[in-house]
């Protein structure tokens, strides 16, 4: 294929007002029928598209809300001591892509976000709608959590939340901040934003342009995506990103991954500079072996205070090849002072996560066995607490599911192929330069979106969506995996969650299409990832949940809230 050309398509999903209402009739005329499509576009080539078509034809008509900065507290929830505790509170809407971050100064002072929708039906009708990453915050361990609202003046939506702690208690927030038209496909290319507090939550700055978006979502320019950060020591902490350069109809040029950093607690942030380097195992968008086609970068910083970031890389341009469009993962070392790269990109290891390997949704997205929410196999970099040198690099890909055996015999039908997708971890203890074999966690059924962080002993913990606990490989709860001793990868499971969660059928939000008979109102999004984090008395683990029935206008189905438990 032509690499020069546009090899993915945008879904049309990315807008609010009256095209979510007309989104989903649109849609139903285009889905394939089952055991037709083709296979999904590389992982590392496609934006994250958090806002999707959250409601159905005829819930009613839309209009943007006038709750973009309420005064805060927003809303408190019941303070419970339950093993499972919703941390929403903001009226009925979906929360997802959730993120948590601990105090290192209070450890009972615990940060969640998410993707947080506010929807809002008026005495005439209208649907109001806003999309903006709240502040989910407890003081008590989370037994109570109380929302607090960030000022994103100018911006319609935001999207793909990180938190993250200094030393010193400082809490910082990173989103990507939209602007574009309630009433048609057009807008503005995303920015990154970073937002502070010094009150553990409850009050933020106004939100920092770290980086800016350029053109509209089909003309040439910057389309910023996915941002993290991890924050450290003195008001220090660093963003990273994936740049894509786009070209004339919002087509693919390349996507290298950039990094900005703080030093005054994120009052201001350097420019940003590209780190994904270049390395003979890579292939250059328009040729060469500049690493320069990759998404889902993930920093961390070391006991010692060396910075590495990881990322995902596309490897594989043969399409007659079983690998077609796979990635590898790649690590690099950044300077602290400057975000700049010093070191790599090294190799960790080639995925089994290429075209092929998946079946595809109704957007041409890669999914599981009967199933319609897009997946991926990003996952995340950690570091060792104990030894600075020892990272981790976990993910999740298909090398223990039934492959195809050979590209046509691809079949992308989710309801005719089983799935069978397992949690991935390769361990460096020479600072990322060279990685173990990658080692399975092997459970039956499909398990992704993983995350991983160490503890206080060295030890590796992994949290992630299981479908184990379902022999049927539909409904999910959320586990952790914890090594036996640091460094063995010989993993236990617990399931955190208490109750299951079914996404393959009757969801309300982002259910508008059914296109197996079989499973109605299959959700269509539940996120790109979902974080865990670490203290001394155990893993506080915050995941999109689907266990609460709701109602909103003309119809009930199940939610998806950030819910939160914990495992010691």
């Amino acid at each position: 294929m032509n690499r020069r050309v546009c090899v993915f398509t945008r879904p049309i999903l990315l807008m609010l007002g009256a095209l979510i209402l007309s989104l989903s009739g649109a849609l139903a005329s285009a889905v394939p029928a089952a055991g037709q499509g083709s296979p999904g576009q590389p992982f590392s080539r496609q934006k994250s598209y958090f806002v999707q078509a959250v409601l159905d034809n005829g819930d009613g008509a839309l209009s943007e809300a006038n709750y973009k900065n309420p005064a805060g507290p927003i809303c408190y929830t019941v303070t419970s001591s339950a093993a499972n505790a919703n941390t929403d509170c903001e009226g009925v809407a979906p929360h997802n892509e959730t993120t948590i971050a601990i105090n290192p100064t209070d450890p009972l002072n615990r940060i969640g976000s998410a993707n947080d929708y506010q929807l809002f039906l008026s005495s005439g009708g209208h649907i109001n709608e806003t999309i903006y990453s709240r502040a989910h915050v407890t003081f008590d361990g989370g037994q109570t959590w109380t929302t607090y609202p960030i000022n994103y003046n100018g911006y319609v939506a935001t999207g793909d939340p990180a938190v993250s702690f200094d030393a010193d208690g400082t809490a910082y927030l990173s989103t990507l901040g939209f602007v574009f038209s309630q009433a048609g496909p057009g807008g503005n290319t995303p920015d990154i934003l970073v937002a502070h507090s010094t009150d553990g939550g409850k009050t933020w700055s106004t939100p920092v342009r770290v980086a800016h978006g350029t053109g509209t979502f089909t003309s040439p320019g910057i389309f910023n995506d996915k941002p993290f950060m991890v924050a450290w020591g003195h008001g220090n902490a660093i963003v990273t990103w994936s740049q894509f350069n786009d070209g004339r109809g919002g087509s693919y040029i390349s996507s290298p991954i950039f990094a900005a950093v703080t030093h005054d607690g994120g009052q201001t942030w350097t420019t940003g500079v590209e780190i994904s380097g270049s390395a003979p195992f890579c292939i250059g968008a328009q040729g060469g072996t500049i690493c320069n086609q990759d998404q889902g970068s993930i920093p961390v910083v070391a006991a010692d205070g060396s910075i590495y970031v990881a990322f995902e890389n596309y490897y594989n341009n043969d399409p007659n090849s079983l690998a077609y469009g796979a990635d590898q993962y790649l690590v690099v070392q950044v300077d602290p002072a400057t975000g700049q790269r010093i070191a790599g990109p090294h190799q960790v290891a080639q995925l089994v996560d290429g075209v092929y390997d998946y079946p595809t949704d109704a957007e041409g997205r890669q999914t599981y066995q009967d199933s319609q929410f897009r997946s991926w196999s990003v996952g995340n970099l950690t570091a060792d607490p104990t030894n600075a040198a020892h990272l981790a690099v976990i993910w999740s890909d298909m090398r223990n599911s039934r492959l195809p055996s050979s590209p046509a015999a691809y079949n992308p039908d989710p309801y005719s192929v089983k799935t069978n997708s397992d949690v991935i971890v390769s361990q460096s203890y020479d600072g990322g330069v060279t990685w173990s074999a990658p080692q399975a966690i092997k459970l039956p059924g499909d398990q992704f979106m993983p995350w991983g962080v160490y503890d206080g002993a060295g030890r590796l913990r992994v949290g992630f969506f299981d479908r184990s606990y379902d022999p049927a490989n539909h409904s999910y709860g959320y586990s952790v995996a914890s090594e036996s001793k640091p460094g063995s990868l010989r993993f236990s499971r617990v399931q955190v969650s208490t109750v299951l969660s079914d996404p393959t059928q009757g969801d309300r939000w982002f259910s508008g299409v059914t296109v197996n008979a079989g499973f109605p109102h299959p959700a269509s999004f539940l996120g790109d990832y979902s974080g865990i984090a670490v203290s001394s008395t155990g893993v506080a683990a915050l995941w999109t949940d689907m266990r609460l029935n709701v109602c909103f206008t003309v119809r009930c189905g199940a939610s998806e809230d950030a819910f939160i438990g914990v495992t010691p």
